[in-house]
């Protein structure tokens, strides 16, 4: 297997052999992307030819990494902390559905002679455990449209969400074995083939083609062959463990020992510096005591702290203004000092360490001071290597999970190697900005080598140059967060970036049956070029190489139909091959089956609104580079639901509206939040934060995607319990709380008549505090939590982001927002008075605008 030394973020559309199998787009609606895609911005692209797997590489550009979302909430809140409850009126269901994403049907009978080709599920059985499996992957809709023309409609579009690394409570069925694959694809042996009892081969459901197994799969009927796990649930975990691996640790130390370098700004002002102590002492008191840790910090100089002088805290300096000389690096590494100690012999040099730091004495403005943080985390990854690094260069290093460096920053790198001058105006500033942004790339391509994670948190006021900084942290399979200063939510991103475990050397296989073509890819991984034509002839996977393993990480796929399809069922095959925390070797297998049908209305009812609404989120946001793109789609949103309502809906009599698919009731509301909120809208200013937030995104799980796009409206009520309702204005009642859950950012608002009594004001916050938090316990990166009172100047952060609906009449208010029912009119007329009217429009009023009659909810 060679690697191309490309971007690690994957935006790619294979190629397609038969270019006249596209539905064209209608007018205005911009085309499927058929080309190699050219994204200036952040991803890249790639073209796959479908013989073989191969990619051709296309642009080259940073590109953030995978940031990890939220586990799947989709049961209530636990109630010992806060009762929670849905308004039965409520339109809006419960986030994530947990069941039915992996749906199947009954495969076709044959008859029960020895050597006919048996089923070895019955319908029940597949359907039991189909359904029980937890959201590996998520699919746009459950059915796949027979005709081409129907099926490949691009303003819907047909997809998935593929979570590679997810973990779950029960897990999947483990089996320590080979597998049995295809000789001829490389598929593997799963609940829906068809197997020959007498013979135990087995038919592929790719290629259809017969396979042996060994005389394993010999029965004498075929519930005999629901021993064998791989034949009796559509998800498996292949292990090898043990002699197979040599110095295989089956203990959960063996992840703990990975070790932990801080590499730490040193040009901090009092007020920053003060946060951030108190967040490094926080750090270091919560991690486990056989986690080895070590300590850098950086300005004009690197200095890297010694374990070896217990509670005193000593450090080697090199220089900042280049690369340490090898020479210098021996000297360091095989020197008497100890630069990586477990936390148990060296947490009191640790809080020493932290509370010896002092504030930036001279001069000069923040974002003029040297810092060499390129060169700090180059002598970070040395001692992570160890007196072993001259002699494993380019040898991947096997160890308990990935070693991780954590930038905690400041400010941009302005000095040494990877910097840029103090100022844009230099006059060599776009060589300079190209330089550093390759060898910052090329650094954490050498990290990655090494399996070591670089995260760069920042914080504070003072810009961080956030396009320099990406291709060092995403090369490395790392993450870049922003914060508004080093306090709370730093120091919850800081234990949960070193606590959140991650494999390492993971390949992604996507196999899906002839009838179906994957036309685009976007995740947090890289093209990888596998020849396995030595052993599967006919290997048509498309392969992905992931820099890290996480559970919260997703790729979204976009498919579309070769042509019309003639078989009842389609087929998708999912297998990613890792090394785990443990040093296990792990192949996991996800098969999914598809019913087809010829029915739209059937096809409809079986889409899944937020996923399909995440998946045209995603293909909108990798085009969205920068702020003018940015405008320019929000306006292919408007054209999508336009398409939606021309091709699925039904047009009114005597009038030109369409009348929206009922079958999509929530699909344009998220929508309109897409478009509205930080991602697409005009929420966010800096171009900085828009970049970090777009990159996120891109990577990030379902249910962190979800939120991102349409953020969760729970309403504080009597005794502690909380209403879910539309994110509308109108939950803004001045005598209730609300917390508003948005992915990145969590507002709890006050309502001016319950701020004035004190004692509910104090327990109502309370209690939403305490939501948030659980909302958010497990969340990477941790959002802000923000609280505010109705009127104060914090408000516009929540308002911005509720879809205005207090300027529609009350019916089309109601039918939106059903809880405004329950209101007395004395109170519906004191929630009119406190709007104040702008030129946003209503959800209504943006549909009718479309010539499009808004779905009714159910």
């Amino acid at each position: 297997m060679a690697n191309n030394p490309t971007q690690p973020n994957v935006g790619f559309i294979p190629s397609n052999p038969d270019k006249t199998s596209i539905t064209p787009p209608p007018p205005g609606f911009p085309p499927p992307l058929l080309h190699l895609q050219k994204d200036q911005g952040s991803l890249n692209s790639y073209a796959v030819s479908p013989a073989n797997g191969a990619v051709a590489t296309g642009s080259s550009v940073p590109h953030m990494s995978t940031p990890p979302g939220p586990p799947v909430f989709t049961s209530p809140v636990r109630p010992a902390a806060v009762p929670f409850r849905t308004s039965p009126a409520s339109p809006q269901p419960p986030a994530v559905s947990s069941g039915s994403s992996l749906p199947t049907s009954s495969l076709p009978h044959h008859s029960n002679g020895s050597f006919d080709l048996q089923p070895q599920v019955s319908d029940s059985i597949g359907d039991q455990v189909s359904l029980g499996e937890p959201s590996f992957v998520l699919f746009s809709a459950h059915k796949v449209l027979k005709q081409k023309k129907q099926a490949n409609v691009p303003s819907l579009g047909f997809g998935a969400l593929v979570s590679p690394g997810r973990e779950v409570s029960t897990g999947p069925q483990v089996i320590q074995r080979d597998p049995h694959r295809c000789q001829s694809c490389g598929a593997y042996a799963n609940i829906y083939c068809n197997i020959l009892l007498g013979s135990g081969q087995w038919q592929c459901v790719i290629c259809r083609k017969l396979n042996g197994s060994d005389g394993e799969y010999i029965a004498h009927n075929k519930e005999d062959l629901h021993r064998f796990p791989e034949l009796a649930s559509p998800m498996v975990d292949f292990v090898q463990t043990g002699t197979k691996r040599p110095g295989f640790v089956p203990v959960s130390d063996s992840r703990m020992s990975a070790p932990v370098v801080l590499v730490i700004d040193e040009c901090l002002d009092e007020p920053h510096l003060h946060h951030l102590q108190s967040s490094l002492h926080a750090f270091v008191d919560s991690l486990p005591p056989t986690t080895r840790l070590g300590i850098i910090l950086y300005g004009r100089t690197v200095s890297v702290y010694d374990f070896s002088e217990e509670s005193v805290a000593s450090a080697d300096v090199l220089p900042g203004d280049k690369s340490a000389s090898q020479e210098s690096l021996k000297t360091l590494i095989y020197g008497t000092g100890i630069y990586l100690s477990p936390m148990h012999a060296s947490l009191a040099v640790a809080h020493s360490v932290f509370s010896s730091l002092r504030p930036y004495k001279l001069n000069v403005p923040e974002a003029s001071r040297d810092r060499c943080l390129g060169a700090a985390v180059e002598v970070a990854l040395a001692i992570i290597q160890g007196p072993s690094a001259d002699l494993s260069r380019g040898v991947v290093k096997r160890s308990g999970g990935n070693s991780r460096v954590i930038v905690c920053a400041g400010g941009p790198n302005t000095y040494g190697p990877g910097s840029v001058p103090h100022s844009f105006n230099h006059p060599n500033y776009p060589y300079m900005e190209k330089t550093a942004l390759k060898w910052m790339e090329n650094l954490g391509r050498e990290a990655h080598r090494h399996n070591i994670l670089v995260d760069i948190l920042c914080a504070g006021t003072c810009p961080v140059r956030v396009p320099i900084l990406h291709p060092l942290a995403k090369a490395s399979g790392g993450v870049l967060v922003l914060h508004d200063d080093f306090g709370e939510a730093f120091g919850v991103n800081l234990q949960r970036a070193s606590a959140r475990s991650a494999g390492s050397h993971g390949l992604l296989e996507l196999r899906t049956s002839d009838d179906i073509l994957i036309t685009q890819v976007v995740g947090p991984g890289e093209e990888s070029h596998v020849d396995t034509h030595e052993t599967f002839k006919n290997d048509t996977a498309l392969y992905i190489q992931m820099l890290s393993v996480e559970e919260t990480q997703s790729f979204s796929l976009s498919m579309e139909t070769k042509g019309d399809i003639k078989s009842d069922f389609v087929f998708f095959q999912f297998a990613i091959q890792y090394s785990n925390v443990y040093q296990a070797d792990v192949s996991r297998v996800v098969t999914v089956r598809l019913p087809t049908v010829d029915s739209v209305s059937g096809y409809l009812e079986s889409v899944q609104d937020e996923v399909a609404a995440v998946l045209i989120a995603k293909r909108t946001l990798l085009r969205a580079k920068n702020q003018s793109v940015a405008v320019e789609m929000r306006k292919t949103i408007d054209e999508r639901i336009k398409d939606i309502g021309l091709k699925f809906g039904t047009q009114l009599p005597k009038s030109k509206l369409h009348c929206f698919p009922k079958e999509l009731s929530l699909l344009p509301e998220l929508l309109f939040h897409l478009r509205r909120g930080p991602l697409l809208g005009c929420i966010i200013g800096h171009e900085d934060e828009r970049s970090v937030l777009r990159n996120l995104f891109l990577n990030a799980s379902f249910d962190l995607s979800l939120r991102m796009v349409a953020p969760r409206c729970l309403m504080h009520r009597e005794g502690g319990t909380f209403e879910e309702l539309p994110a509308y204005d109108l939950a803004m009642q001045s005598d209730t709380a609300v917390v508003l859950d948005h992915g990145t950012d969590v507002f709890i608002w006050l309502g001016a008549e319950l701020v004035a009594d004190e004692g509910k004001s104090a327990a109502a916050l309370a209690a939403c505090r305490t939501l948030a938090e659980e909302l958010t316990e497990f969340r990477f990166p941790a959002p802000r939590i923000l609280a505010f009172k109705e009127g104060s100047s914090q408000a516009r952060y929540f308002v911005s982001r509720l879809i205005p609906a207090h300027k529609d009449p009350p019916y089309e208010q109601e039918a939106r927002f059903p809880q405004l029912r329950t209101l007395t009119s004395e109170q519906r007329t004191r929630l009119k008075s406190n709007f104040v009217h702008f030129d946003d429009p209503s959800f209504c009023e943006w549909m009718r605008s479309l010539k499009a009659v808004p779905p009714q909810l159910s």
